[in-house]
């Protein structure tokens, strides 16, 4: 069907608003790419937009070198990697049940949930129970108090809901119970959707601040996010990075680079990750989202 002019004129708009809006989100994190990656005089004059000015990699080697970003970044990853495992297990655990129609009290326990999607403790409560448990300067205080959101569980939940009784029938007549079928049916089924609930839980982990600020008081477990945080804000961090410098590497060194430069260098650290993950799990995104929450 041949579109109007209309519709041409309503296709052209979206392009151009949606081509501006991803811009807006792209060329910031270009220009932080260059900054990292361009020398002194060019930060400090302002020269530097979309491409590096004076190509040097000095930032790069002062933030390894002489900051504990490869400790930060190992605990971002064992904090993002167990911490989505840990999700997704109790979600999908919390998920099959409630999606089976012979379940008893599933809707008592369904509407359970919904209440805490509206009505939370708050902060204090929550800390105060942290502590009770002993889970201060641990990284379980990250994981337990999250462990299950409410609003993944219930796309999960859709979603197991849409799966055809037929072939759940026929997986029975074949022998499987509760937990075979689970295995053998539900989840193969279910990639797009657990693909983007993982990507939901992983983001949320690698970016967690607020916890670690709250329930971690050992420097040596703080992750990236706060590492860059405290270089952002702390210049005091940035001054030791330079008195921990000889003579001769600060005069030669900090020539070549500033602190907006180190701080930039950080924050590609904390963001290229992100970035490299997304576009494999991209494909299964949008799908996962949609047929997980639409019913029919």
């Amino acid at each position: 069907m041949k579109a109007s002019r209309g519709e041409h004129l309503f296709y052209s708009v979206n392009y151009v608003i949606l081509s501006v809006l991803a811009l807006s989100c792209v060329l910031p994190i270009v220009h932080l790419f260059a900054v990292s990656l361009s020398n002194n005089d060019a930060v400090t004059s302002g020269h530097v937009a979309f491409w590096p000015v004076g190509f040097t990699m000095d930032s790069y080697h002062l933030l390894i070198d002489r900051t504990p970003v490869i400790r930060a970044f190992k605990n971002s990853l064992v904090i993002t990697v167990v911490g989505t495992l840990l999700n997704m297990l109790f979600t999908i655990m919390a998920a099959y049940p409630l999606a089976r129609s012979y379940f008893y009290l599933r809707r008592f326990f369904s509407l359970a949930i919904v209440f805490t999607m509206l009505f939370n403790a708050g902060l204090i409560p929550g800390f105060l129970l942290v502590k009770s448990l002993g889970l201060i300067d641990s990284y379980a205080a990250l994981w337990l108090p999250g462990l299950v959101s409410a609003w993944n569980l219930l796309v999960l939940r859709s979603f197991f809901e849409q799966i055809p009784e037929e072939l759940v029938d026929a997986a029975r007549i074949d022998g499987c119970g509760e937990w075979r079928l689970l295995y053998r049916v539900f989840l193969p089924l279910s990639l797009p959707v657990l693909a983007a609930l993982s990507l939901f839980y992983g983001v949320g982990h690698w970016n967690a601040f607020f916890g670690l600020l709250i329930f971690i008081n050992d420097a040596a477990k703080q992750n990236l996010s706060l590492l860059v945080q405290n270089m952002v804000q702390n210049q005091e961090m940035l001054q030791e990075i330079n008195g921990q410098l000889s003579m001769s590497e600060s005069a030669d060194m900090l020539s070549q680079i500033t602190p907006q430069s180190i701080r930039a260098a950080g924050i590609m650290v904390m963001v290229i990750p992100m970035l490299i993950v997304y576009p494999f799990l991209q494909k299964y995104f949008v799908k996962g989202m949609l047929i997980g929450s639409i019913k029919g």
